[in-house]
């Protein structure tokens, strides 16, 4: 099959990764998946137009309002991917909700990455819970063997003749809703007592606006650090050698940052909401903070206790390798998308 998938495409962005990761998923099986960015195009009309110059046979789209909405009324057989995003905030929209109802009911079928998320669209649209699927985000990580760790410090000003360096990363596209500055205030305070630990902010400008507000707050931080996106294999060779990863969101699907730092025996330190405590058991695969005082709390307990660092990312590798194979995510797509034939 000839198949679009639409997505918002932006480098080093969740949905491009997982965009990617699915398309690489039906080239395996011999279909053709071409991909486009949902930016791009304003109305059904374009994506139409597009469907039928292009002779696709059938369409996919990840986000149920963001790339969905331009599936309405499609003269192709189509199916959703959530995004989170979609289901955590858009749908406290009466508008966006309605349109993503439509959306849904036309669908042939829709990819939830947690039961959690399932049912909050299952609440929402009762007669669509038999089309929503629950399929886990599968991972694979690729960490750079050439990746220069100093550089990357010396690059980001962090200083590499502290005794004890305790490096945390933040990876996260700048927009509000992932809260990049939740944390900031209390870790710049914790590193004017503990000059070792440093806090990376490391991800794409998705809104120049407030991207520009997260540069002056960190200007004026010390032990902040805003960091350039990178290359996806550098950034897991950068994961594997700091101290944590860090998800600050106010609403996640199901965060892929998240998942490799367990693959990469990073230990993960994560804002308790929904989406995060889907896939982190607090003190057994990861740990939940549920304020930035917490975080230190937490952080500093992490810190004193390799003992427990080293079970929570023996348990978190266990947990990524058990629940979100590379190779059962490949086969539930390839299996989907039968049904839009």
């Amino acid at each position: 099959m000839r198949l679009l998938l639409l997505a918002c495409l932006r480098a080093q962005t969740g949905n491009a990764t997982t965009a990617e990761r699915i398309q690489s998923h039906l080239h395996a099986a011999g279909h053709i998946c071409v991909l486009k960015d949902a930016f791009r195009y304003e109305s059904p009309a374009e994506i139409a137009n597009l469907t039928s110059a292009d002779k696709f046979d059938a369409a996919l789209a990840i986000h149920l309002y963001k790339g969905g909405r331009l599936l309405q009324g499609s003269r192709i057989p189509f199916g959703i991917i959530f995004g989170g995003t979609d289901i955590n905030e858009d749908i406290k929209c009466e508008e966006k909700r309605r349109v993503m109802g439509e959306v849904l009911g036309e669908a042939r079928f829709a990819v939830a990455f947690t039961m959690k998320m399932k049912e909050l669209a299952a609440t929402e649209w009762p007669d669509t819970r038999k089309k929503i699927y629950v399929q886990t985000q599968g991972i694979k990580t690729t960490p750079s063997e050439t990746f220069d760790w100093y550089r990357f410090l010396q690059n980001a000003d962090i200083p590499t003749d502290t005794d004890n360096l305790h490096v945390f990363l933040l990876i996260c596209g700048l927009r509000r809703v992932k809260d990049p500055l939740y944390l900031v205030d209390v870790f710049s305070e914790w590193h004017r007592k503990d000059p070792s630990v440093h806090l990376g902010i490391i991800g794409p400008a998705v809104d120049p606006h407030f991207t520009n507000e997260v540069k002056e707050k960190v200007k004026r931080a010390p032990g902040i650090h805003l960091l350039q996106e990178m290359p996806q294999d550098d950034l897991h060779a950068a994961m594997k050698r700091c101290f944590a990863v860090v998800n600050s969101s106010i609403s996640e699907g199901m965060s892929a940052a998240i998942l490799e730092a367990m693959d990469l025996d990073t230990p993960v330190l994560a804002r308790n909401i929904p989406g995060n405590a889907a896939i982190i058991k607090h003190k057994d695969t990861g740990l939940l903070f549920s304020d930035p005082q917490e975080f230190v709390v937490l952080s500093k307990s992490l810190m004193n206790d390799p003992i427990m660092e080293r079970e929570i990312v023996t348990r978190a590798k266990d947990y990524v390798k058990k629940l979100h194979s590379w190779e059962c995510e490949r086969k539930a797509y390839q299996t989907l998308v039968l049904g839009l034939q």
